[in-house]
């Protein structure tokens, strides 16, 4: 095994922003854009909730310059470039499909669904037969033969065989009327020459790179739980380490030692060329920007933001945050829909936004500057202004309130930007 690479904590941020497409700004555009941003992230998580805008659509709005949310639509449901799925609802590749069908195999024998399929065997059958008679159908278009109590994956029968055969793969996700999922079979909607499996070595090799790839910097004890959930099947450490080591040998991955760190952290080898790059105080070439850069002009980070979501947001930046959307109101720090701010490479703010969608009217609710922020720098104030002027065109608003924003000076500052809409 190769010595570990060792970097900065700058680099090590901006190397995982970077990856991501989220840094040094947008560098995308228009559809193709979308595509080749998704393409570049690996996977996008959703999330129905719309406050302003939904989760995934701030984050596309952040890699791609002047993104429509019907953008994402049209990679996805239209052109097939890529499938929803998942316990944890994420928007993958098509092309990636074949390697999921062993996690679609091996969900089979999650124990409630299977409960489920071995008590209400003629429910899944007649949700298939409705299906192929029908074509695409969403939940609403089932009366269901029984109500379910204890169900979380619905209140119907039909309900949940739907959700069962989604995610053993017998039926996708073919389209979504607003945010509702409406499916079909999925030899209807799958490209022909990705539906097929691959081999159980094939998948499990490729989701011990995405494992890595999809996280960009990963601590090397974290991989065996991340690759155990994308396969669906436990790991004992012995095989872990075993597996690891392999991915060594082969030069598949490197270690990587990053300032301030204890841990043993792991990058794919293919990325080396760009750490190099960026700890030697560059950009890499294939990241330069189309319009303004993250320094130039502020953009917001979105609550389920694989940068900064499940506590990476502390391990990156430095930076606290905890989506409290889901907090009841007497336990929040800050807000129902705080968004995290990134300027330059650092995340300096955060601020609780609501879109009045009667007058259309964003309202900024809280407003928090982190202890370094750089309060007193004009350009901030300009990058700060700017961005939310961006964000509020990208939400279609008509109106932005600033009254909570403070201190006074920055507030009026901001208002030079926000007030010309």
């Amino acid at each position: 095994m190769m010595n570990p690479f060792n970097i900065s904590k700058i680099t090590a941020r901006r190397f995982i922003m970077g990856k991501q497409g989220l840094w040094p700004g947008r560098r995308y555009q228009g559809v193709d854009g979308t595509s080749a941003a998704l393409h570049k992230m690996d996977a996008l998580q959703l999330d129905p909730l719309n406050v302003i805008a939904r989760s995934q659509d701030i984050m596309m709005y952040g890699r791609v310059l002047d993104y429509r949310p019907a953008d994402l639509y049209t990679v996805a449901y239209e052109r097939r470039e890529f499938f929803d799925y998942g316990g944890t609802l994420f928007l993958y590749p098509m092309s990636e499909l074949p390697y999921w069908r062993l996690h679609m195999k091996r969900a089979r024998e999650w124990k409630r669904l299977k409960t489920f399929r071995e008590e209400h065997p003629e429910t899944i059958k007649e949700v298939l037969a409705a299906l192929r008679a029908n074509g695409p159908m969403g939940n609403k278009d089932f009366k269901g033969n029984k109500k379910l109590i204890n169900s979380y994956r619905g209140g119907k029968d039909t309900s949940v065989a739907l959700y069962s055969l989604w995610i053993t793969g017998e039926v996708m996700i073919t389209r979504r009327d607003s945010f509702t999922r409406i499916y079909d079979l999925t030899e209807r909607v799958s490209p022909p020459e990705l539906n097929h499996s691959a081999t159980e070595q094939e998948a499990e090799d490729f989701f011990a790179r995405k494992s890595i790839s999809f996280l960009g910097l990963m601590k090397e004890k974290r991989w065996r739980t991340v690759f155990s959930n994308y396969i669906q099947r436990k790991l004992d450490v012995k095989e872990a380490d075993k597996r690891i080591a392999a991915l060594h040998e082969q030069d598949l991955i490197v270690p990587i030692s990053i300032e301030g760190s204890k841990d043993r952290w792991i990058a794919l080898a293919q990325d080396l060329p760009l750490l190099e790059v960026l700890d030697s105080g560059k950009t890499p070439d294939a990241w330069q920007t189309l319009g303004p850069s993250t320094q130039d002009e502020i953009t917001f980070v979105a609550p389920l933001e694989i940068v900064s979501a499940r506590g990476r947001a502390k391990e990156v930046f430095d930076f606290e945050y905890i989506w409290e959307v889901y907090k009841p109101l007497s336990k929040r720090r800050w807000g129902y829909y705080v968004l995290p701010i990134l300027y330059g490479d650092d995340l300096v703010a955060r601020l609780d936004p609501k879109l009045d969608r009667k007058t259309m009217t964003l309202h900024i609710k809280g407003f928090w500057l982190e202890e370094d922020a750089p309060i007193n720098d004009p350009a901030f104030a300009d990058a700060l202004g700017k961005g939310l002027a961006r964000f509020a065109k990208f939400i279609e608003a008509k109106k932005v309130d600033i009254d909570a924003i403070s201190p006074k000076k920055l507030r009026n500052h901001i208002q030079k930007f926000v007030g010309k809409m």
